[in-house]
């Protein structure tokens, strides 16, 4: 069983900053991409940022140069370092890990229990 957990997120006034975590545990043998989601109210959920296992890194346009994903291996955590922050930003905020188990098998896509963020004008 693998269980996600995220913290970080809050309310911020526009061009603040905030960063969250999401921390993987569980029976981990090895974690591929992990990236952060966001969905809006009556927006369908997307992509905010990836990092592969050697470091590589993805952004939406939106969000390049404002925003920044980082990994500790070690602590099975991903991070989201936000700042320059617009009302725009405002979603619930998800992570997203895939996970191979100790037993084997094919990696499978976790998520995180989302955290809201809020950025006021």
């Amino acid at each position: 069983q693998v269980q996600l957990v995220e913290s970080g997120g809050g309310l911020v006034q526009a061009g603040g900053s905030l960063r969250l975590s999401c921390a993987a545990s569980g029976s981990i043998f090895s974690i591929n991409v992990m990236g952060w989601y966001r969905q809006a109210p009556g927006n369908q959920r997307e992509l905010v940022a990836t990092i592969t296992s050697g470091g590589s890194t993805n952004y939406v346009d939106s969000v390049k140069g404002r925003f920044t994903i980082s990994r500790d291996n070690a602590k099975n955590t991903v991070y989201l370092g936000m700042n320059s922050l617009k009302p725009e930003d405002t979603a619930v905020y998800y992570c997203n890990q895939q996970i191979r188990g100790r037993y084997g098998g094919p990696s499978v896509a976790y998520w995180g229990q989302g955290t809201q963020v809020t950025v006021s004008s």
